[in-house]
């Protein structure tokens, strides 16, 4: 900023009981434009424009006619899905409640529960074209830790990607700084014709996450 320049960002008072990285949170949620933005569409989270911003870059909805959605609280990718393909049947799972959406079957459960799998194939009464996941492990401050978790839950995403998807179908999935680890990259590779990585413009620039994008499953 030049100086002199008037300082148009929203501040946040440090109130008695909120902390410093409160503060800086709320400070970035006021001044968030995809925030507002969201709030403009109605959509329920910033994260809906990263896959709006997928989509357009890998074209990801455009045979999508059955989806999964790991993680999917608060509900914004599989908002941008029934507003993109509204006659697409979408089935989402995460651990936090989630109020219900139209069109969308949502169970509030563990994905890693062993009977996750088979409850949301079931649900979506055919195999998806899609299976999206922005699915990340609850931080516990040790970035070694916190990286294995959420690659972990990637991991089991990308399994259940690779023994339901139909031929042709997708796997989106948020990764950490770094990208997929070389085990996981195999499996993807040798059951896609392509996999990329992508950082949409959506994500914060000082957020670690990108995303990986698996297409044209072979099998």
């Amino acid at each position: 900023m030049t100086r002199g320049a008037k300082d148009t960002g929203k501040r946040v008072k440090t109130a008695k009981g909120r902390t410093a990285s409160q503060v800086r949170w709320l400070e970035r949620q006021l001044n968030d434009p995809y925030v507002k933005q969201a709030k403009a569409d109605g959509y329920r989270s910033r994260a809906a424009y990263k896959l709006i911003e997928l989509d357009e870059k890998f074209g990801l909805l455009k045979n999508a006619t059955r989806v999964v959605d790991l993680g999917i609280a608060p509900g914004g990718w599989s908002q941008v899905v029934r507003a993109k393909k509204p006659k697409a049947e979408v089935v989402g799972i995460d651990l936090l409640p989630v109020e219900p959406l139209d069109g969308v079957t949502i169970f509030q459960m563990d994905f890693m529960a062993d009977e996750a799998p088979a409850l949301l194939a079931e649900a979506l009464g055919g195999p998806p074209d899609l299976v999206m996941s922005d699915m990340a492990a609850n931080t516990v401050g040790h970035k070694q830790t916190d990286h294995l978790r959420t690659m972990g839950l990637v991991e089991a995403g990308a399994w259940f990607a690779v023994e339901n998807l139909a031929p042709g179908g997708a796997f989106v999935a948020k990764v950490l700084a770094g990208g997929t680890d070389t085990d996981l990259l195999a499996l993807l590779k040798r059951h896609f014709a392509t996999v990329k990585h992508a950082k949409p413009p959506a994500s914060r620039k000082g957020s670690s996450e990108w995303y990986v994008i698996a297409q044209g499953f072979k099998g």
